[in-house]
């Protein structure tokens, strides 16, 4: 199957969906990689020049412009247009734009085939307090939250240490971890430097972390379970910095856990993430499993989670939520029209 993938974007989160291109290239071969910059233009760049420095001096200027149409990308020259071959589409941008829906509804207004979480799917997950209000809908377990605007009085409900996270980011950019309340203005500033809200959730000592990675193709893929190795927080550094994640260590949890976490993420993901590949991010305390974050897009799509990465993308290419067919016939404009005369 002859993907393309599509990164970059107007994002927080931009550079962070470059390295998930250059860590993808190796693992989905003969991929056309186009790219997002912040203009919102479409460049076509070369694999062999898929390095971070193309996108840091700017040089992907020079790379083949190109323009969104009906049938796809089109490459625009002298002696005419040419328009990239491609099967499937895999949305590789995180953050504002790919995650926030507006490439989904791009996508499916030009009916052009892709992997990557739907519009609704987007809003639910882009939105911390959405996505625990679904959590929750769904019947799973979420930790107690508070929500804090930009410029309206505020006092914390939970004793200290607590988290501050911009509500509508990923990638751990703008979290902070208050320990008193000397932290506490100096926290919520980070925060609102990126989002004019904010959720805030206690922090709970020694606290359990999962991550886990599926989709549903002819049936559920279901990646390995994986530990997550932290200290006190899993900040931006920690977590992409390290990004060929060598240091991933297999969750040695019985059957029953494993079980339930499986069972939580099927209900998160269906039916909501059809055609998506998603990593849902868990916590673990005192017997409980809660749902912590929903990462639609995930970093070079979780790929290093499952042992036969293409397989599982092939198969959930072969089976995309179909969109319903709607006839339009003008059986009644004519008779509205006459009897307003």
């Amino acid at each position: 199957m002859q993907y393309l993938i599509l990164f970059g974007g107007k994002s927080y989160e931009h550079e962070i969906s470059i390295v998930s291109a250059i860590a993808l290239k190796e693992k989905i071969k003969d991929a056309l990689f186009v790219f997002i910059d912040e203009k919102r233009d479409f460049y076509l760049i070369d694999t062999k020049k898929l390095k971070s420095k193309l996108f840091s001096s700017r040089a992907y200027k020079k790379e083949p412009k190109l323009e969104l149409q009906k049938s796809g990308w089109v490459q625009k020259g002298l002696f005419g247009s040419k328009t990239l071959s491609f099967d499937m589409v895999i949305n590789l941008v995180h953050g504002g734009d790919g995650e926030d829906g507006k490439l989904a509804g791009l996508l499916d207004f030009f009916e052009i085939p892709y992997i990557g979480p739907r519009l609704e799917a987007s809003v639910i997950s882009f939105n911390k307090l959405f996505t625990k209000l679904y959590a929750k809908e769904v019947g799973c377990e979420v930790l107690d939250f508070q929500l804090v605007r930009k410029g309206e009085p505020f006092t914390p409900k939970f004793d200290y240490p607590f988290i501050i996270k911009p509500l509508r980011l990923g990638s751990s950019i703008g979290v902070s971890v208050v320990h008193d309340r000397s932290e506490l203005d100096y926290a919520l500033d980070v925060a609102f430097e990126f989002d004019d809200e904010a959720l805030i959730e206690p922090f709970i000592e020694n606290i359990e972390e999962f991550n886990l990675a599926g989709c549903k193709g002819s049936d559920f893929h279901f990646s390995m379970i994986e530990k997550v190795q932290k200290e006190k927080l899993l900040d931006f550094d920690k977590k992409y910095l390290d990004f060929s994640r060598s240091g991933i260590q297999k969750a040695n949890i019985d059957q029953n856990l494993q079980n339930a976490i499986r069972e939580a993420f099927i209900k998160i993901y269906e039916p909501l993430f059809g055609g998506a590949l998603i990593r849902v991010d868990f916590f673990y305390h005192q017997g409980k499993i809660y749902i912590n974050e929903i990462n639609p897009v995930p970093g070079s799509m979780a790929n290093y989670l499952f042992e036969d990465f293409i397989s599982v993308l092939d198969d959930l290419a072969r089976h995309l939520p179909k969109e319903r067919f709607i006839p339009i016939e003008y059986r009644y404009i004519n008779s509205i029209q006459s009897s307003k005369k």
